[in-house]
């Protein structure tokens, strides 16, 4: 089996099992008793915190820990604009894009329906891109917050977003970045970017499922949506996931170490794979930034199949890969980000997404294009 579904999850490093292991037996002490366990699982905490914090060039004290992207995002998009609302009435807008993942674009549609925000989308240029301009255009006195990913899970487009937040500071505005799929491949330096709130997610880069994180600059207003004994200072109460934690920070270490290497060895590989698909599978689309854009993601429209149906003959041949977001998976509905960057519905039903890890290699990707050029030459044909 080729498993080229990175971008869905990630098989848990050893590494990242060894350095958790302790605590999720022997130390097992809830970090929030005042006892030897419990201090224990409290220096370990503090300790993933610190290693998070250097790993994203933060303070630690930014870090506040989730149990993975979708809560991250909801905690910034709900937990930012209720704050900025709760000091100042007017700000009763949030800004979103219009390829955000479901996370942040229902968390702002719940703003809307049950606290009365209105919500403004910016739209995206054909390659999945928010412009500085059309950001501008939708910028408002009464704006709350912008949420902008930073790299996008379905076609891999990389958005500008330290000029994002720029222009968003310019007009007073906080900026969110869902930052879920670039970790690991892209720099993560909190400070650069400029952002004042960031999402991750362990299992997108070798930790568990149910682990991530809300980096939140200091001074920024956060309502908290979990209550109870305060915990993560007071902005994400519950018991803390010591073993989630850990594993979070020897991850993104681990991330880190290697990232220019990797990134450039799995682009170059990424690159040939889009060339030999183009050549082999006539009308083949590639969708998403042809620069500007993850190294681990090839996503293609083939239009004339359907996209389940295609995924279905790859997995027939030993290719594990996804039509798109993992979240929407069973749903027949067009991707809602193919239709932003101005696909047709029935095209964008074609699409099927790879996305690569860190040791994938050129052997996979050519046994990989082959079973593509196979795979949708029988659905063709069958569909005639």
């Amino acid at each position: 089996m080729i498993y080229l579904d990175a971008a869905a999850s990630t098989p848990v490093r050893r590494e990242v099992l060894e350095a958790m292991w302790p605590y999720l037996a022997g130390e097992f002490g809830n970090p929030s008793s005042h006892h030897s366990l419990g201090d224990a699982a409290a220096a370990a905490l503090a300790g993933a915190r610190e290693a998070t914090a250097k790993a994203l060039g933060c303070r630690p004290g930014e870090v506040v820990f989730t149990s993975g992207g979708t809560e991250a995002d909801n905690l910034a998009v709900k937990g930012i604009a209720l704050a900025r609302r709760a000091a100042d009435p007017r700000l009763d807008r949030v800004v979103v894009s219009a390829v955000e993942h479901p996370a942040v674009e229902e968390s702002a549609r719940y703003l809307e329906r049950v606290h009365g925000f209105a919500v403004d989308v910016v739209p995206v240029d054909r390659y999945g891109q928010v412009t500085e301009a059309a950001l501008a255009a939708v910028l408002r006195p009464e704006t709350a917050l912008v949420s902008i990913m930073y790299a996008n899970n379905e076609v891999g487009t990389v958005q500008p977003v330290a000029r994002l937040a720029a222009l968003a500071h310019a007009h007073g505005v906080p900026l969110h970045t869902d930052a879920v799929q670039a970790a690991g491949w892209l720099p993560l330096d909190f400070r650069a970017l400029g952002v004042d709130a960031l999402s991750l997610s362990g299992h997108k880069l070798g930790a568990p499922k149910g682990c991530g994180a809300l980096i939140v600059r200091g001074r920024t207003r956060l309502e908290p949506l979990l209550h109870g004994g305060g915990q993560e200072r007071g902005r994400r109460s519950g018991t803390g996931n010591v073993a989630g934690a850990v594993a979070l920070a020897t991850a993104l270490g681990l991330a880190g170490s290697g990232q220019p290497a990797a990134a450039a060895r799995v682009a170059a590989l990424r690159d040939e794979f889009i060339r030999a698909v183009v050549a082999a599978v006539p009308g083949a689309l590639p969708t998403g930034h042809p620069v500007e854009r993850l190294p681990s993601v090839a996503s293609f429209c083939f239009p004339g199949t359907s996209g389940e149906s295609v995924l279905l003959e790859l997995e027939r041949r030993g290719v594990i890969c996804s039509s798109g977001s993992a979240c929407a998976a069973g749903s027949d509905e067009p991707s809602p980000v193919l239709l932003a960057m101005g696909i047709s519905a029935e095209v964008a039903q074609t699409a099927v997404r790879f996305s690569f890890d860190g040791n994938v290699t050129a052997a996979d990707l050519d046994q990989a294009a082959a079973a593509v050029r196979a795979a949708v030459g029988s659905v063709r044909t069958l569909g005639a």
